[in-house]
């Protein structure tokens, strides 16, 4: 399944208007191929964000979206995008759009825009000593020579570079049991001048390494026999513009987890420092009992 995988993630996030209209606009775009046969959760919520995108007026940027998945998507079949434009006020304009595969909902999300405004401005500091990501191992380094098809998937077919700054968790647990770790990432080819397309791969990026923290706390990795791991949902709020093919820190934490799920929230920063977007993601993180 090697390719050009950036290309094929554009490919994804090119909808198609379907000109179907009821009180709602109707869009269609592609699935992309996973080993285990589900459309990747970040897919989704890429093309969800783009579909609301297309209803609002381009003087307005997403700000933020909060979405829920709610079946598995198949990655064998197209996804249609039904948005509703739910409001459109002086400043902000709310949307909800939402994911079908055979006339079922697989993800359900509400997005606000913004006009530009000025105001009050501070952030968050990123992370001091953080190793630079030219100093750090590709996941193609790490899993490109392992003869597996989601060791290649992960190694060739995603569209970013994923270079973890502690020891990648894919089937070694981690030196120290922490709720935390920070990645670097970026598209592994540049993307067009489109800033809506790279908010849209920003979240779609969100998606990959998010639950990792939980793993690690508790000293499980990807390869753990009989892991049971699903996004259940996920907010991100766009701070400040970026590009995602440039490297981007990933500082992750997990705040708890119980019951079978557990939450972790993220921090995007540029290089230089600059805050970009926030996450929180809860997931079904089940681990059989030794």
């Amino acid at each position: 399944m090697v390719g050009n995988p950036v290309a094929d993630m554009l490919a994804a996030l090119t909808l198609t208007d379907t000109e179907a209209r009821t009180r709602e606009d109707i869009f269609t775009a592609p699935s992309l191929w996973t080993p285990q046969r589900r459309v990747f959760g970040g897919q989704v919520a890429a093309q969800a964000v783009l579909a609301a995108m297309r209803t609002v007026e381009a003087d307005r940027f997403i700000h933020s979206m909060h979405g829920y998945f709610l079946r598995p998507g198949d990655d064998e079949q197209a996804i249609t995008f039904s948005v509703d434009r739910i409001h459109d006020g002086r400043s902000f304009s709310t949307r909800r759009t939402q994911a079908y595969q055979n006339g079922e909902p697989i993800l359900s999300m509400i997005a606000s825009f913004q006009d530009v405004d000025p105001g009050l401005e501070h952030q968050a500091t990123m992370p001091s000593g953080i190793p630079d990501p030219d100093e750090l191992p590709s996941a193609r380094e790490i899993l490109g020579p392992i003869d597996h098809p989601v060791a290649q998937y992960w190694a060739h077919s995603r569209p970013f570079d994923l270079r973890h700054v502690d020891d990648p968790i894919y089937f070694a647990p981690g030196p120290e049991a922490v709720a935390h770790q920070a990645v670097w990432f970026r598209t592994t080819s540049p993307l067009p001048d489109d800033e809506n397309l790279h908010r849209a791969a920003l979240a779609y990026a969100s998606d990959y390494t998010i639950l990792e923290p939980i793993l690690r706390r508790h000293g499980a990795t990807w390869a753990t026999p009989g892991l049971k791991m699903a996004s259940l949902d996920h907010a991100m709020w766009w701070h400040r513009f970026a590009r995602v093919d440039d490297w981007l820190l990933y500082v992750q934490e997990s705040s708890t987890a119980q019951g079978g799920r557990g939450l972790s929230q993220g921090r995007i920063f540029t290089r230089d420092g600059m805050l970009v977007a926030s996450v929180a993601q809860e997931g079904m993180v089940r681990i059989p009992e030794a």
